[in-house]
């Protein structure tokens, strides 16, 4: 697609969204954020499911801003990647795999599942940890079940913040019960306002950057989860060149958390 169709197709999502489908009232229907103190609005973006592809993360270090990757423990390149991001300047978290709402998914190696006691779910993420000792925070890759749990994240958020890590919850449950648990047990932590890609188009992706960005401009901060596509990235890519004021500060995540 070149340059001159995905801005024309973008645009036209933008006008359907903006004149007659959902408004803002499903974009801000989560929990306000509190005021900003950055001199400019701010967006944080988590590229989710590292470490399967050496190639997929390496597009997004190109983009010359601050990015916060989050990688799956345990797999081939998870350490080695941990290393290559951490020395390009780039924020790390922990992709903590935890038990989805359908069964027949497999949410990969190092998860969690409703039903571990205190003492498995300590050592899996201490295990998962020590795959990639760079990382700050954690977040939860899959986990619609778990984390409707309020017994289960209260016990894994206990031990991420005696680590001395912070956590955003992905939301992939709108029950999802971890940021109120985390701000319960006074933590430092966040949660995902918008996925960027659950439409894999490049239009589709480079509207919800634009519902991003207009996140950020209302309350002051915002939070994005994409993938490591190339759509994903060259959204991306089109969206900052196409920035017009007032200007959008890019942040790591670890910059827009409670505490």
């Amino acid at each position: 697609m070149d340059r001159r169709s995905f801005l024309v197709q973008g645009a036209s999502l933008l006008g359907g969204y903006l004149f007659g489908l959902s408004g803002f009232s499903k974009v801000f229907a989560f929990e306000k954020q509190t005021t900003s103190y950055f001199l400019n609005p701010s967006i944080a973006l988590i590229i989710d499911d590292i470490g399967l592809s050496e190639s997929q993360a390496r597009q997004f270090l190109q983009l010359n801003i601050p990015l916060t990757f989050a990688i799956l423990p345990r797999l081939k390149y998870s350490t080695i990647l941990a290393k290559e991001i951490n020395d390009c300047g780039h924020e790390i978290i922990l992709h903590q795999p935890m038990e989805p709402g359908d069964s027949r998914v497999d949410p990969g190696p190092g998860a969690l599942y409703v039903g571990d006691d205190p003492d498995k779910i300590n050592r899996i993420i201490e295990e998962n940890i020590s795959w990639l000792p760079l990382a700050t925070g954690i977040n939860n890759h899959m986990g619609s079940r778990f984390t409707e749990s309020r017994e289960m994240m209260t016990e894994t958020l206990t031990v991420i913040k005696d680590s001395g890590l912070f956590f955003v919850d992905s939301r992939t449950s709108q029950h999802s019960k971890a940021y109120k648990v985390a701000r319960t047990l006074r933590m430092p932590a966040a949660y995902r306002h918008i996925f960027l890609d659950n439409i894999l188009s490049e239009p589709a992706i480079l509207l919800q950057l634009r519902k991003l960005k207009q996140y950020a401009l209302h309350y002051g901060t915002a939070i994005g989860i994409g993938h490591p596509y190339s759509q994903t990235a060259h959204a991306l890519k089109f969206f900052m060149e196409d920035l017009k004021p007032p200007k959008i500060s890019f942040v790591h995540v670890s910059k827009v958390l409670y505490s």
